[in-house]
């Protein structure tokens, strides 16, 4: 399959422009939505009621599926259950209604909603609430400002080392494409209306680094390519370097992309959001390789050039070049001097 990529010649960079449309079609509603409707926060972020709950069922058949099951038809949803030291404890995190503080009265409305919601979805007697306790909202406010800075430092952190490895002109465009992955990543998140939690928190941290590390191999191929070709057309440079690294791309992103679509489908409601998140992070990340952080650097290297791109012409007709892996032509031998005409021998005098 891999060897149809082989000798690609794609050209990526003429469908830039669609490209900015279909971003701004993203992330342009979903952030007028949030305007008009604010995300839904997690327990961690807004506060709630910890209940610790032992299973009195001796065939061991009520499981962490069927108290979300009893909980949701009792109206309590969004809740979140692990299991506690022992396959018959859990710790279920709910909270009644949009917010809830931890206020005195908050839990005891929590605590009386859990009790009745697991007695008539399961039974009287097979679900026992141990000890209960309220958790503070403020924990998630510094949990969200800590979150936003770890990601503004990110940026910091990514122009720093490829101005380093690469030139400031990488790094740039490095770090707008990386904030055109949040930002289509937080509308994501609104659209599907997923709980805003520390596991998406987390999972967009993680994009992050995945979509960083796609763009960062696809600069070092145009980093080669400008030195490979100084006196190319720089459109076909970068169009050459996103062919070349096509079939390592195809190879990393299907198989991750199939790792957490399983996870989504089979992962269990807590394991979901991250794995839905991923999914559609593996898809931006490398979008935004291809048709932001490319054309952006093509543009920059256009208005200030650098050292390898100086002598790169930058224009948007295709010219020719060598197929994607072929190796550079080697230069031509110097033509062989011609042989030095002999000169001619004096014709033997004739005997008298």
């Amino acid at each position: 399959m891999f060897r149809l990529f082989a000798n690609a010649r794609y050209d990526f960079i003429k469908w830039r422009k669609w490209a900015y449309g279909l971003t701004a079609l993203l992330i342009v509603p979903g952030f007028v939505w949030l305007l008009v409707s604010p995300p839904n926060y997690s327990i961690e972020f807004t506060g709630g009621t910890e209940v610790q709950v032992a299973i009195n069922d001796p065939s061991h058949t009520i499981g962490a599926a069927q108290l979300r099951a009893a909980l949701d038809a009792g109206g309590l949803h969004g809740t979140e259950i692990a299991s506690f030291g022992s396959d018959t404890s859990f710790m279920i995190r709910a909270r009644l209604g949009a917010f809830n503080s931890g206020s005195q009265q908050g839990i005891d409305s929590t605590v009386r909603v859990v009790r009745s919601s697991l007695e008539s979805g399961l039974g009287a007697g097979k679900v026992t609430v141990q000890k209960y306790e309220g958790i503070d909202g403020k924990v998630g406010k510094e949990l969200q400002g800590k979150a936003f800075l770890a990601i503004f430092f990110s940026f910091f952190v990514t122009l720093a080392y490829l101005a380093v490895r690469f030139e400031w002109r990488f790094g740039t465009a490095a770090v707008l494409a990386t904030a055109h992955d949040i930002l289509t990543t937080i509308a994501f998140i609104k659209y599907m209306d997923l709980e805003v939690s520390l596991v998406v928190v987390g999972a967009v941290l993680t994009m992050v680094g995945y979509s960083l590390n796609d763009t960062i191999i696809i600069f070092d191929r145009v980093r080669e390519n400008l030195r490979k070709f100084r006196r190319q057309n720089l459109y076909d440079i970068v169009n050459l370097s996103i062919n070349e690294t096509l079939p390592r791309s195809i190879l990393t992103h299907g198989t991750t992309l199939a790792t957490t679509l399983a996870l989504a489908l089979l992962g269990g409601e807590v394991i979901r959001p991250f794995a839905l998140v991923m999914a559609f992070a593996i898809f931006t990340g490398t979008f935004s390789s291809i048709y932001i952080a490319a054309p952006i650097l093509m543009y920059i290297e256009k208005r200030w050039p650098g050292e390898d791109a100086r002598g790169a012409r930058v224009l948007t007709s295709p010219m020719a070049l060598p197929p994607a892996g072929a190796p550079a032509p080697a230069p031509a031998a110097p033509a062989a001097p011609a042989p030095a005409p002999k000169p001619n021998k004096p014709a033997p005098s004739a005997a008298r």
